[in-house]
Parts: structure tokens; C-alpha cells; sequence
């Protein structure tokens, strides 16, 4: 394409006005002007071309200026690209539900669409809470959330995300007070011992009268370390929660659509939620969407209340392009051998990044599906790291001690070479 932007104009234009995310306004680090996308390579002002190790936050499953994807928002555009929900309904909104709570377990029949993860988890925690005191239980009010976990940086979400790891501590004095047991140390491979599930089972056995729901993400922390830990944990927590009479909300925004090599990571316990958060990949990264999705034990406890409705609803639920866009991605995925394809990833991810085991500022290198994580002893520093990947010609985005990717699922071989390579390179060398 031809660029009417020099990368100079952009930079400064940029920095004289934008406030990037998790940064100075007035000591920001560079950023690198963008200026269009295909496959699974970034093209820069200047003419380079990055390949794409994080596929934007995860969400870009197909890559990016996919034409299966693009004809589905032309398509749409054709006949509305919004309408309001409240009292209204589309024929995007119905079938991308229908579609949802086929994929999903059984027992999850209603879906409520939101703009963006963290307002997913907002109304997975209204809806708990609301179901409570709809049913004559208005003190259940309390949530327990795992230490290293993440969840969104709204408020609600901040305060389940890790008050002292977490990058929410300033807020402290003005979130929520939830609990906190800890994250499951039974890795991925490994059983779940009991001794695993004491500090959770005093903290139901003592505040359970309480506590309205527990939230975790499945399998894999993300943001809060990038930690993968045993399925049999949650098949565990499900019991504790039906024994304890709490709702269970599993947060698979992060997860959800194939990226750790299940369709959704709840698969790999074979566990049902009460509640189930979805975003990121759901429209293959074109546009913001999110979607909750419970049971009828909850929807129809608020309905059938003297309250009757469940409090919220988005200006943009439902949007109409981003609804279609999302059947599109789904039904792209499905058609495709992707477990296949997200094994051969996880494949060459693990024999990339595997030569870093040996370096002395490693602390540990893990893989699971299309995720490959180098943990080093000490963290980066990003102003020094970031042009450096660029440099190489990948993207990656490291934070803390964390230098990781989440390739788009059609990233070659050749290409995950290069990716890895950098990575392990690039960690020799800082």
C-alpha cells in the first residue's frame, strides 16, 4: 500500500497525543507505526516487515486481511453495521448464540453479549451476584479468585486479579475486598493432590455464606504469569463449589478457541462452569466482542425474581458486524484440521524455544497448545528489549520476567523458526 505517513510524522504525531496502554504519557518507549497487516506479518512505515509472534493480544487466530473474514464485514455492512439491542434482535446475534452455546457445554444455554473481555467478566460477576440476592441469599456478595491470576483492568475485574503481583496495587484501597487462594502448583502433566485444594477449602468452608462465586482461568494463567497447572484442579474446585453451594466462573478469554489445543481449556478437565467468559479470538481479532454465558439455574433465578431483568446492557452488545464476524471465524476454524495445526505449532514452539533451557538468566521454558513462554530470572527492561525484536523482524511483547508468544494458528514453519530463534537469541543476549 502506499503510505501517506513518514515514520518520523507518525512517532511524533503519536506521542504528542496518545496515551498507549500500560505507559508513560510523558517517558513513553517507542512505538512502531503500523500501517497494514496480511498473514501473519506486520508492515511498518518504514517498509519492514514484522512477523507476528503475539497476534495482537492473542486474538488474531487466522492472521490478519483474511479474505473469508473480510467478506463476512462486507457482507454485513451491506445490511447494518449497528442497531441497538434493548428490544431488538438480528439475525448475526441469534445465530452467533445458537452457534456458541452448541460449542460450549451443555448446560450453558444463555448467552448476554458484551463490548470487550473485561466487561465480560463484569457481567459474569453482576450475574452472580444478582443471582444470589434474586434467589434470598443477598449477603452472598464475595468472590474468591486464584493469586496470579488476571482478569481485566475494570474495576470489578481489577479487584479479582492479584492485589500484590498484579499491576492493580495502587487501586487497592478502593477495590472490592475478595479472597484469594492460591495459584495450583501441579503443573499441566501432574496430578492434583489434595493438599492442593486446603487453602480453597477452608476459605468456602469458612465464607461461604458469603462468597457468591470462585473465578479462575482454566488451565492457563495468562497476564498474571503465564502459568499452566493441572486440569484435575478444576475438576476438584467443581466439586468444592457444588459442595459449598457457590457458582463457578471460568474466564476463558484468554483461551477460549483453540489456543491451548482444546476448543475451549475447560475441555481438558471435561468441567461445566455456572458462568463462561469469552472475547479475544471469538472474532478472530477484527473487532471487540465478547459474550457470558450461563445456565438456566441463573437466568432464570434472576427472571422469575421480583427484580425480573438482569441489570446491564452495552451500548455496542450484540454489534451486528461484529456478530458476523464471529460466525465467520468460528466456522473458519471448524472447517479447518485446527487441533492439527495448533499441534504442529505447539510442535515447533517447543523444540524453538527448548535452547533456552540452558541459558543462566532462564528460569524455566514451558509450552502448552499455541503458547511458548521463556521465564527468565529477572525482568526485562522493555525500552532495550522491544527494538530489539523488531530489529530481528518479529513482534513479541515481553512483561515482566516473560518473554513469550501466541502466534496466529497459520503461522509456517518457517516462520515459527525465525520467531523462536529470535526469542532465544535475544534472551542470550540481554
Amino acid at each position: 500500500m502506499i503510505n501517506p505517513y513518514s515514520w518520523e510524522d507518525l512517532q511524533n504525531s503519536d506521542r504528542a497525543a496518545i496515551w498507549h496502554p500500560y505507559a508513560s504519557a510523558t517517558d513513553a518507549p517507542e512505538v512502531f507505526p503500523v500501517v497494514a497487516a496480511s498473514g501473519v506479518r506486520l508492515e511498518l512505515a518504514d517498509g519492514r516487515q514484522l512477523i507476528d509472534g503475539m497476534a495482537s493480544w492473542w486474538c488474531a487466530i487466522h492472521g490478519y486481511n483474511n479474505p473469508v473474514l473480510n467478506q463476512a464485514v462486507r457482507a454485513q455492512l451491506e445490511d447494518m453495521s449497528h442497531v441497538m439491542f434493548g428490544g431488538l434482535t438480528h439475525p448475526p446475534a441469534v445465530k452467533l448464540a445458537q452457534l456458541l452455546t452448541k460449542l460450549t457445554p451443555t448446560g450453558l444455554d444463555r448467552v448476554f453479549f458484551s463490548d470487550s473481555g473485561s466487561v465480560a467478566v463484569e457481567v459474569a460477576l453482576k450475574m452472580a451476584i444478582q443471582y444470589w440476592y434474586c434467589v434470598g441469599q443477598p449477603k452472598k456478595q464475595q468472590l474468591i479468585a486464584l493469586r496470579n491470576g488476571y482478569h481485566g483492568d475494570t474495576f470489578g475485574a481489577m479487584s479479582l486479579c492479584d492485589p500484590v503481583t498484579g499491576m492493580h496495587h495502587l487501586f487497592g484501597d478502593v477495590l472490592a475486598k475478595n479472597l484469594f487462594a492460591p495459584a495450583p502448583s501441579c503443573g499441566f502433566d501432574e496430578p492434583c493432590p489434595d493438599r492442593e485444594m486446603t487453602a480453597i477449602t477452608e476459605l468456602l468452608a469458612q465464607h461461604h455464606q458469603e462468597v457468591a462465586a470462585v473465578i479462575v482461568e482454566p488451565v492457563v494463567q495468562g497476564t498474571g504469569g503465564m502459568h499452566f497447572y493441572s486440569p484435575e484442579y478444576l475438576v476438584k474446585l467443581r466439586a468444592l463449589c457444588d459442595a459449598f453451594d457457590v457458582l463457578l466462573i471460568f474466564d476463558e478469554i484468554a483461551t477460549g478457541f483453540g489456543r491451548t489445543g482444546k476448543l475451549f481449556a475447560l475441555e481438558h478437565a471435561q468441567v461445566e462452569p455456572d458462568i463462561l467468559c469469552l472475547g479475544k479470538a471469538l472474532t478472530g481479532g477484527y473487532m471487540t466482542l465478547a459474550a457470558t454465558l450461563c445456565n438456566e439455574r441463573i437466568s432464570t433465578g434472576i427472571s422469575e425474581s421480583e427484580a425480573g431483568a438482569f441489570m446491564h446492557g452495552p451500548t455496542f452488545m450484540a454489534n451486528p458486524l461484529a456478530c458476523a464476524t464471529a460466525i465467520a471465524s468460528i466456522q473458519l476454524l471448524l472447517s479447518q484440521p485446527w487441533q492439527r495445526t495448533v499441534e504442529r505449532v505447539h510442535t515447533e514452539l517447543a523444540a524453538g524455544l527448548a535452547l533456552a533451557r540452558d541459558l543462566p538468566n532462564v528460569a524455566e521454558v514451558r509450552t502448552l497448545g499455541a503458547i511458548g513462554v521463556i521465564e527468565l530470572k529477572e525482568p526485562v527492561d522493555m525500552k532495550t528489549i522491544q527494538p530489539m525484536f523488531v530489529e530481528r523482524g518479529v513482534w513479541v511483547r515481553p512483561f515482566g520476567k516473560l518473554v513469550y508468544a501466541m502466534p496466529p494458528f497459520v503461522m509456517g514453519t518457517d516462520d515459527v523458526a525465525t520467531l523462536t530463534a529470535a526469542m532465544v537469541d535475544i534472551v542470550a543476549n540481554i
